[in-house]
């Protein structure tokens, strides 16, 4: 039966009127190659903190100035997310796709060759455009061509080429700097964005997609302002990078408009934001509870390695290499998600292993420069594969009983939510290590601080376990095959 839709199964199926599902290891082909969006974006992220410090010597500028280059990127991916559901459905998946990382990689090459600040932060804000594009459509051309019992397989796949890019990212943003040049850094785009266009053009074919309604011109505009304001906000919020009274001013202003764009989805006939998928337990639960745990998740990166410098003494290299131990473990932890889930359901392994996660942050409290670093490297890889596991059983739960046709507002909308929570996460972790400071008479923070800080980054994490409870016992077996026999 081709393009059934939903099927008996109740899943992710067919797109109407295209191609029969594929089997396993297309799916595997299919994930793999996609994921070079996720690792070119990764790869993107963990090399430029690297190069900071040579690019604002070579620009002539202050390393925090050079924040707005990060900032720039995250607002326009934020804001441009939203509509990229729409785009796919207009144009067609693979299209917009393979446009993406074109857009992506000429982006790269404008950044490598900019010579100030404001052609930088332009070229950044082009590369956010199309990094809004490149991932949630990437996710979309994978579920449209996976059964219900492929989905944690397939995803799992999906995301393990895009964890190479932060294990190998600070090395190789260290080397290319220090043996070439800061502009490297960029560059090292265009090789993978070549490989990836290739892969797609030749192994992934286009499917026929339902033509979309009329865009939602002001509901698109609501969002994408409020959003941009929440994370221009998030992001700058105790920085010094702007005025102190700026940030709070832009998280209000976002939240209102929020508020008014909600109001409008509900009344529009056909909304950008498409508030009846949250009619979907499985979907509302799993972007409630996964924006919750990932607060918390978004701040443990902004929190180690600062602690390692500030608190042990650490050089970057070695706290960097200490690090690496979150992601190493997150890595081993991905070929186990299928098995997990098999074991004991989506709703079991989010409500305990959300437990888990968030006592492995509340280790990292304990820390203290008399723990041998091998210590600190076990906690870490242990935290690291309990985070894995999270993330991957939020990431198929998110869309496992999602109607095929509305699969790409699903996918906008759920990496809407991952991208602003994660970076809310680094300001609510930055909030509580200031706080800490503040109320202890401390200019800079010390290991009691970063103490609290972790302690409050558990918090939100082990507060989602309760909304994951919240979940039906068989919610998402055809995905995780829990309860089946044999």
């Amino acid at each position: 039966m081709a393009g059934s839709g939903l099927d008996a199964a109740e899943g992710v199926a067919g797109v109407p009127g295209g191609p029969a599902p594929a089997p396993p290891a297309d799916a595997r082909r299919v994930a793999v190659i996609v994921a070079s969006a996720l690792f070119m974006q990764n790869l993107d992220s963990s090399v430029i903190a690297t190069a900071l410090p040579a690019m604002a010597r070579e620009l002539g500028t202050e390393p925090l100035h050079l924040s707005a280059a990060i900032t720039a990127y995250l607002v326009a991916l934020t804001v441009f997310i939203p509509v990229s559901g729409w785009v796919a459905d207009r144009f067609g998946a693979k299209r917009v796709f393979m446009l993406a990382i074109a857009v992506f990689a000429i982006a790269s090459a404008l950044c490598g060759l900019s010579r100030g600040l404001g052609e930088l932060v332009a070229a950044r804000v082009l590369q956010g455009m199309g990094g809004a594009m490149m991932v949630p459509v990437a996710r979309l051309l994978l579920l449209r061509r996976v059964r219900p019992e492929e989905v944690v397989r397939a995803t799992t796949w999906l995301s393990m080429p895009g964890l190479l890019g932060p294990i190998i990212g600070p090395p190789l943003g260290g080397v290319l700097t220090d043996t070439l040049s800061w502009r490297a850094v960029f560059w090292i785009n265009l090789p993978i964005a070549a490989l990836g266009l290739l892969a797609v053009w030749r192994f992934i074919p286009a499917t026929s997609e339902a033509r979309p309604p009329r865009l939602d011109l002001p509901g698109l505009a609501l969002t994408g302002t409020a959003l941009a304001l929440l994370m221009f906000g998030a992001e700058t919020a105790g920085r010094g990078v702007v005025h102190p009274a700026l940030p709070p001013l832009a998280l209000l202003a976002g939240a209102g408009l929020g508020w008014l764009a909600i109001r409008w989805s509900r009344r529009a006939p056909n909304p950008a934001l498409d508030l009846g998928l949250f009619s979907v337990a499985s979907f509302r639960i799993a972007v409630a509870a996964g924006s919750l745990f990932r607060i918390g998740a978004g701040a443990s990166p902004f929190l180690l390695p600062l602690f390692l410098q500030l608190g042990f003494g650490a050089s970057a290299t070695l706290s960097g290499t200490v690090t690496l131990a979150t992601a190493l473990g997150a890595f081993a932890m991905k070929p186990m998600t299928s098995f997990a889930l098999r074991r004991y359901g989506f709703r079991n392994v989010l409500v305990w292993n959300g437990a888990i996660v968030a006592v492995t942050l509340a280790a990292c409290a304990a820390f203290e420069p008399a723990w041998p670093l091998p210590a600190v490297f076990a906690v870490l890889a242990l935290g690291g594969l309990a985070r894995s596991l999270q993330f991957s059983s939020f990431n198929a739960l998110t869309y496992v009983e999602v109607p095929p046709g509305r699969l790409s507002s699903a996918t906008a909308i759920a990496a809407t939510a991952q991208q602003l929570f994660m970076a809310l996460g680094v300001t609510w972790g930055a909030g509580w290590l200031a706080a800490s400071a503040a109320a202890g008479g401390r200019a800079e923070p010390g290991v009691p601080d970063f103490a609290i800080a972790f302690l409050g980054a558990a918090l939100p994490t082990l507060l989602a376990s309760p909304l994951a409870a919240r979940l039906a016992p068989d919610a998402g077996a055809a995905a995780s095959g829990h309860g089946r026999r044999g």
